[in-house]
């Protein structure tokens, strides 16, 4: 796994936006796999620039999103691909046919097996960008004795509706259910990128890093350490040496 320590979160922004900009440098139609949430927002702030200055072309780009809460249409305005489009897609010259976030209405086991069908006709996933909750979890995989390989639905803990609460009006409107990929499906990405900030996850961050701490299901972001080609990009706050 690489480590960059960066001084703050915009720093993480601007060094994940290079390896983001030098992988659609290297292949025009890759397909990136995308997350939702407050961290990655600088970073879609530093690839909208860019591609508004000519610097970086979404013209040919596939992307899919880790996950959707169950039960939002794609229009609520907490909804994943309502964020995506908000705060990403329409800001970039990209075909909206070529972007993709999980259905949240009316998932079922076919339709789960039909996202992973999707993922392997675009050739699989070039570059995947993570983050992690407060538990580890990455996408909606969330702590527990065993996990799910590929695309499901799940239920959130009390601990990630807790802390997604702050996006909504008040706790009881944060759905319950979320369908993602499971950690079969983002272990198989070619590579991996995962941005953690704040102090607050400098647990996560170190047992991540740490040679001596166990991969298990109880830490999801630890199951990275079995993935050839991971770039860790942390702030200060978030990493403690020794």
């Amino acid at each position: 796994m690489k480590l960059i320590v960066c001084k703050d979160y915009d720093e993480v922004s601007q060094e994940a936006a290079k390896i983001f900009e030098e992988q659609i440098e290297r292949k025009p139609d890759s397909v990136l796999c995308l997350a939702t949430g407050s961290t990655p927002l600088g970073l879609y702030r530093e690839l909208s620039r860019a591609n508004q200055a000519g610097g970086v072309d979404f013209s040919e780009v596939k992307t899919v999103n880790l996950d959707e809460y169950v039960g939002l249409e794609p229009t609520h305005p907490q909804s994943y691909r309502y964020f995506m489009n908000e705060n990403f897609f329409n800001h970039i010259n990209i075909k909206k046919e070529n972007t993709h976030v999980p259905n949240g209405l009316g998932w079922a086991p076919n339709e789960c097996a039909a996202y992973d069908d999707l993922i392997e006709k675009l050739g699989g996933i070039d570059l995947a960008l993570l983050g992690s909750g407060l538990n580890g979890h990455i996408g909606f995989n969330e702590p527990a004795d065993t996990l799910c390989a590929r695309t499901h639905v799940t239920d959130l803990t009390e601990s990630t509706i807790e802390a997604n609460s702050r996006f909504f009006e008040k706790k009881g409107d944060v759905p319950t259910k979320a369908v993602t990929m499971g950690m079969g499906n983002i272990l198989c990405a070619k590579k991996i990128v995962i941005l953690i900030t704040g102090e607050e996850k400098r647990p996560i961050v170190q047992a991540m890093i740490d040679k001596q701490f166990s991969v298990t299901t109880q830490i999801p972001a630890t199951l990275l350490k079995l993935h050839p080609d991971v770039t860790l990009i942390c702030d200060r706050a978030a990493f403690q040496k020794g």
